[in-house]
């Protein structure tokens, strides 16, 4: 019998996929490769001090703390081709339609639910509302630009609070106007919005909320109409 494997593309190795990072990254960030470099320098140079302070007549000692400095150095070039590749990817999803949605799907912490597939659409201009639900409360975020998707921020604003009305709301806009955010920004903003919520009134809340779109009654559960914020 034919071998089932023949024609199918292997996915590559991870030194492979790392060599692929780098290039992709290299070549719309060319400044990541110093970057790296000087990452790597400092960090052998922190290891060659260490030994040479350190070393005490052993030979072993010494070549352990440059092995050290020479792997830290290592991990050092690839953290920041990591956030350069990263960065470099938010670039090439600025201002493309649903970019938003992808970072969600990516970028969203722990403790956050909620969705890439968004909650309004502008048909027209195709600009886009999300809406995630987290401790800190709900959060909608605009993709576009404010004086264009006012409208649309207001009307799930006044979504939310008909069936969460003492549920904090926080508006993030997602562009290149004065006030808005990057895409790179959304994960670290969220992480930012101090807790009011528990852990269960978050479920009860995504579960009011999914029922807007989906015509189903309100689910049971924690009344978010008696929600307190939690004491300082």
């Amino acid at each position: 019998m034919a071998r089932t494997t023949a024609g199918v593309a292997k996915e590559p190795g991870r030194v492979k996929q790392m060599w692929q990072i780098f290039q992709m990254t290299r070549k719309s960030d060319p400044t990541a490769v110093w970057w790296m470099l000087l990452g790597f320098v400092l960090a052998v140079a922190v290891g060659v001090v260490l030994a040479l302070l350190l070393w005490g007549g052993s030979v072993v000692t010494l070549v352990l703390y440059l092995v050290l400095g020479v792997v830290a150095g290592g991990l050092v070039a690839l953290i920041i081709m990591n956030r350069r590749a990263e960065r470099a990817a938010y670039a090439q999803l600025e201002g493309q339609p649903g970019a938003v949605g992808a970072v969600l799907r990516t970028s969203l912490r722990r403790g956050w639910r909620g969705s890439e597939v968004p909650v309004a659409v502008n048909g027209r201009t195709r600009d886009a509302v999300y809406r995630v639900v987290g401790r800190a409360g709900v959060v909608v975020i605009v993709e576009g630009p404010k004086a264009r998707t006012q409208r649309l921020s207001d009307e799930e604003r006044r979504k939310v609070a008909r069936v969460a009305p003492n549920v904090p709301v926080t508006v993030l806009h997602v562009g290149h106007d004065e006030g808005s955010i990057r895409l790179d920004q959304i994960s670290r903003r969220l992480t930012r919005l101090k807790p009011k919520l528990t852990r269960a009134e978050v479920l009860a809340v995504s579960n009011r909320l999914e029922s807007l779109g989906s015509g189903l009654p309100v689910p049971k559960g924690i009344d978010p109409t008696k929600i307190r914020a939690v004491r300082r």
